[in-house]
């Protein structure tokens, strides 16, 4: 680490355990302040998101040990299932709802429907079908004031029950739904630079590593943007 020693102007490092140690007493909902306060990198105050993308993912952690690993030949691995919201228009993320238990997308979204609401209202929120419930639109138009995209589950045979649903399958919008891609992008971008396997043993901290990554993304992503605006300024021609 001689290079990150040098930036940071440091002659040595702390040991990892005394990071560990911090990390354990540091509370969880500490991080969901600091996720909000990146957002006012992107945001000024009262400004809302047009569109917000809702999406699941899962981040894993090997308990095995080496040793283990190589005498039975497998791997043991946990699972944290993320689900994140993603403000379409400036690809940062909004909030999220992570869990150890495999839960429906659909329990997950109304936690973190609500969550992104607080930290930044939207115009509409836009999910694949596996968010298709009668429920969720009806917190959304009713309880959330906003719009909702999500395409119909197909079933045969079947009467499309409720009445937002029966609504969505006669003025679905094609082109509001297709910036679901964009939470997408967003996940793969967080597990290709930070990784998709946790480090941590203990699933509260694996949940805090988690988080981590979520907000060192908005932050570098906002880095990334001013980076990109000095060097234009740099190269724009001076008379």
């Amino acid at each position: 680490m001689n290079n990150i020693k040098e930036k940071l102007d440091l002659d040595k490092v702390p040991h990892y355990t005394t990071l560990q140690k911090f990390v354990s007493r540091i509370p969880s909902s500490l991080f969901n302040l600091i996720l909000s306060k990146t957002l006012k990198l992107f945001y000024s105050h009262g400004e809302n998101a047009s569109i917000t993308a809702i999406d699941a993912t899962g981040f894993t952690n090997s308990y095995a040990s080496h040793y283990y690993s190589k005498r039975t030949g497998k791997l043991l691995r946990s699972f944290l299932k993320t689900s994140i919201s993603v403000s379409t228009d400036k690809k940062v993320i909004l909030g999220w709802k992570i869990s150890q238990k495999t839960d429906h997308d659909v329990k997950h979204a109304e936690t973190l429907i609500r969550q992104s609401n607080k930290l930044r209202k939207s115009q509409c929120y836009v999910m694949d079908k596996g968010y298709d419930s009668e429920e969720i639109h009806t917190m959304i138009k009713e309880e959330i004031k906003a719009d909702s995209v999500v395409p119909l589950r197909e079933r045969k045979r079947k009467r499309i029950n409720g009445k937002y649903r029966k609504q969505l399958k006669k003025e679905f919008d094609k082109i509001t739904y297709n910036r679901r891609n964009i939470v997408e992008t967003v996940i793969s971008v967080v597990k290709r630079k930070f990784g998709e396997t946790l480090r941590a043993r203990k699933v509260r901290n694996q949940v805090k590593e988690v988080k981590v990554k979520l907000i060192v993304y908005n932050i570098n992503k906002k880095v990334i943007e001013i980076i990109w605006i000095e060097l234009r300024i740099s190269t724009e021609p001076r008379y």
